[in-house]
């Protein structure tokens, strides 16, 4: 069974950091990927780091649904280790850094924009191709590394604000919800949801709740459809008190007829998968726009080209980080931990590093009681 743990109590800034142990390991366990569902617990060793680079001891990783698309589909060779919503401490810094210093405790992004490119001009970042380059990694080919001990973080990513401080009265685990958090701003802000505002969320898991409250905060009326009764409880401890139990409703029709027939303005599709493209559509009024937020698998879907071009619904995808949002995400994270926005709250299952294939395993097949499940090498210390 996974170890379930409270929320500590808000720690005070002047309490000192955990002390910090100055003699690194040769090696370290890791949850390495050898192929389609093969994934172990090894023996690897502790990543060397050169000049402008930084060496991080995880405290907790999130397993992310990218995560476990990558290894159940095989897009990526093999070995691997995966995992990306992480956070720790400075273990070892790099010739030529002067920004962070051994003990500083921060969260790291595994991809940066470089800013000044075509893309990034163009308000894409994701696209540009320092961003596409992975800049984090625990061995292996570079691809995160947060299933592991320690990470070796780049210097083009130490040097491109891809290295976040965490304020010591913030938890780790709260942390490492800025990565995701950011992603799902970005879409909010290509949204550009009003007010007045009806909102469709299909899917309340944590990356769909987090759309759910967003759009919540920018003052729209919002609509939330998940299949688990479970889920829809967690999100009313966020304010979602409009549940559509679409195991037993019809998504549609609620959605009609909480607008006077019309349909919601924006319709964020959180599920991965093409089944509820459809639904999505369906759902939005003419003029609407409806976001992909989880397809991110290449295939083919049906969708009706008179429902773009004659209702002029707009469909339209949003994928990854945005750094020119970054202040506003830490403020989100850090001052709303303080203020009720405890995202904490949407972790189910915190696994210890040594148990992280059974972790993964839960993870790819959601149960009522699962949302965003947690990987440490040391239980607890994401907490901290």
């Amino acid at each position: 069974m996974a170890t379930q743990i409270s929320k500590p109590e808000t720690r005070p800034q002047t309490e000192p950091r955990p002390d910090i142990d100055s003699r690194i390991p040769s090696t370290m366990r890791a949850v390495v990927y050898h192929g389609v569902n093969d994934m172990r617990v090894e023996t690897v060793p502790v990543p060397r780091i050169g000049p402008g680079e930084l060496l991080v001891k995880i405290a907790t990783c999130g397993i992310c649904g990218t995560d476990l698309k990558k290894i159940h589909y095989g897009s990526h060779s093999a070995p691997r280790i995966f995992g990306h919503e992480m956070a720790g401490v400075v273990a070892e810094v790099g010739a030529g850094v002067t920004g962070y210093a051994v003990g500083d405790r921060v969260m790291t992004f595994h991809h940066v924009p470089c800013g000044e490119c075509y893309y990034c001009r163009k308000q894409t970042p994701a696209q540009c191709p320092l961003y596409k380059k992975t800049g984090v990694t625990a061995g292996y080919e570079p691809s995160g590394g947060g299933f592991a001990e320690y990470i070796r973080v780049m210097d083009f990513v130490v040097q491109n604000r891809g290295v976040v401080r965490i304020p010591d009265d913030i938890p780790f685990e709260q942390a490492a919800f800025i990565e995701p958090l950011n992603t799902v701003l970005k879409g909010q802000k290509m949204l550009n949801v009003a007010p007045d505002d009806t909102v469709l969320v299909i899917g309340q898991g944590p990356i769909g709740l987090m759309h759910a409250v967003l759009a919540m905060k920018a003052g729209a009326h919002v609509l939330t459809s998940d299949l688990f009764p479970e889920r829809h409880a967690i999100a009313a401890r966020f304010g979602l008190t409009n549940p559509i139990h679409a195991g037993t409703e019809n998504v549609v029709e609620r959605v009609l007829a909480a607008t006077d027939g019309r349909g919601a303005d924006a319709v964020v599709l959180a599920v991965g998968g093409n089944a509820l493209i459809k639904t999505a559509m369906d759902a939005a009024r003419p003029g609407g726009k409806v976001m992909l937020f989880a397809q991110t698998q290449h295939g083919e879907a049906t969708i009706d080209p008179a429902a773009v071009c004659v209702d002029e619904k707009t469909l339209l995808g949003s994928y990854s980080s945005s750094f020119p949002i970054l202040d506003e995400v830490t403020s989100l994270v850090f001052d709303g931990y303080r203020n009720g926005f405890d995202l904490t709250q949407l972790i189910s299952h915190r696994f210890e590093l040594g148990r992280a294939v059974e972790a993964i395993d839960i993870a790819s097949h959601p149960q009522p009681g699962s949302m965003k499940i947690m990987i440490e090498p040391v239980l607890g210390e994401g907490a901290l």
